[in-house]
């Protein structure tokens, strides 16, 4: 069953050549046992027609002459394919009632004028050693036929003919031709077909590329409304799909940004009263919270930012970019440097760096490893740290939520990093998961779909 599935194609337009390719072949097959089924028929009709001609002309001659001269022209008349006889009793005493058995007494009758012929199909046992034409069958069909003869000397005579047909043609429809004629229509009928499919399904493919696009956190991805009405309308859907879902984020997003901008006046205002206290115990646990509220409102604006879309989609080869990262923040390096993905270089980078940093914070040294499998680009950050414990890991990239539960600020921000860095992977078509090393610290994985576009 693999292998059957792995020879029928996978796209839509190959799977609509493939049909019309079979039932072109199926018809034209049926077509052909049609034809050699109505070539044997009529083949035996004329046989059938010939005979009774041929018996029609015996008649007037053995009508003319004696009894003896009779059995002469009888014998004379006799072939390979057909016995004649002149014989003191009937062969037959009425005509069958089988369709051509019917039809051969009727045309004696008419061609002779006379309502006394009596035909019969009957099989007769082929003899013993003779070479078997039926195959498994012992036995031959013949046309017996009987007719009285104007008695002579006051004896009755009839004639009785046993005949298998004229010399048979062959039982089958020369094939070369028809294999020509089909050979030309498959070839007509597959190319227009070829053609009619890509137009068909030039319109899905844009939608696949666009909904792909789109999963990526494409906002601007659109599809061509054009093609069939079905194929319109699915576009129309779509795109009206991605203007609501664009203007969606839009708004979500600027409101996140206006309320963590809106808050830095108000906690600038509240910093300078904080450091007026006199109390220094005081003022300096008022600090620590206003810097730690400061922190998570450029948290806000940064997520905010990393949400919108305007920087462009472009091929990127990953290992430069990642390269130049581990460098500035002094981490170990092992990239391939022909990886290439689809994605934007500055968020990938805030993205990316997010991960190295979150590594730098919670262990003494980061090490980036870059490889690849047929369909993605894979990036390992591995981190010497304490880990993070297997219940809490997923929730680590929802906003605000730290590896400690402290709110210390010497151990970073305000828990938006791993949420920011898993908007854009996701954004990028991408995925990004955490595990705890065997050996001890934490593992952040990163695959990204490989780009087929050239640079």
């Amino acid at each position: 069953m693999d292998r059957l599935n792995r020879l029928f194609p996978d796209g839509l337009a190959g799977r609509i050549v493939l049909l019309l390719a079979i039932t072109i072949l199926v018809a034209n097959l049926i077509a052909l046992a049609v034809l050699n089924f109505q070539q044997q028929r009529f083949d035996r009709q004329a046989s059938e027609d010939r005979e009774i001609e041929r018996i029609a002309a015996l008649i007037p001659a053995m009508e003319a002459v004696d009894a003896q001269v009779r059995r002469v022209i009888a014998r004379d008349a006799s072939t390979r394919f057909a016995r004649v006889r002149v014989d003191d009793a009937p062969l037959l005493t009425e005509s069958a009632a089988d369709s051509r058995s019917v039809y051969i007494a009727l045309g004696l009758m008419e061609t002779l004028e006379r309502e006394d012929v009596s035909v019969a199909i009957i099989d007769r046992p082929i003899p013993a050693g003779a070479p078997d034409r039926r195959g498994r069958f012992r036995t031959d069909r013949v046309i017996a036929i009987t007719m009285p003869l104007s008695a002579r000397n006051g004896q009755a005579e009839w004639l009785n003919v046993v005949t298998s047909g004229a010399s048979p043609r062959p039982g089958r429809v020369d094939g070369r031709p028809f294999l020509t004629v089909l050979a030309l229509s498959l070839l007509c009928v597959l190319g227009v077909s070829i053609a009619l499919a890509r137009h068909l399904t030039k319109p899905l493919e844009h939608l696949s590329r666009a909904a792909e696009a789109a999963g990526r956190g494409d906002r601007s991805a659109r599809v061509p409304e054009e093609g069939a009405r079905e194929m319109r309308k699915a576009a129309q859907a779509f795109n009206a799909m991605q203007a609501e879902i664009s203007q969606f984020d839009a708004q979500r997003m600027r409101m996140l940004a206006a309320v963590g901008h809106d808050l830095r006046t108000p906690m600038t205002s509240l910093r300078i009263r904080a450091e007026m206290i006199d109390d220094v115990e005081q003022r300096d646990a008022m600090v620590r919270t206003l810097e730690e509220m400061t922190v998570m409102a450029d948290g806000l604006v940064s997520y905010a930012k990393e949400g919108q879309d305007s920087e462009k989609m472009e091929p990127i080869v990953l290992g430069p970019l990642l390269t130049r990262l581990c460098e500035d923040r002094g981490a170990k390096c092992n990239a391939d440097l022909h990886v290439q993905v689809t994605g934007r270089r500055v968020g990938l980078g805030r993205a990316i760096g997010n991960l190295v940093d979150n590594a730098k914070r919670y262990g003494d040294e980061a090490t980036v490893t870059l490889a690849q499998d047929k369909r993605h680009a894979i990036i390992t950050i591995d981190d010497n740290g304490p880990g993070i414990a297997r219940d809490r890991q997923d929730a680590m990239f929802q906003p605000f939520i730290r590896g400690d539960d402290s709110r210390s600020l010497e151990t970073g921000g305000a828990g938006l990093g791993l949420s920011i860095a898993r908007t854009i992977i996701i954004a990028h078509g991408g995925q990004v998961t955490l595990e705890n090393r065997a050996e001890g610290g934490l593992r952040a994985r990163v695959t990204l779909p490989l780009s087929d576009t050239p640079l």
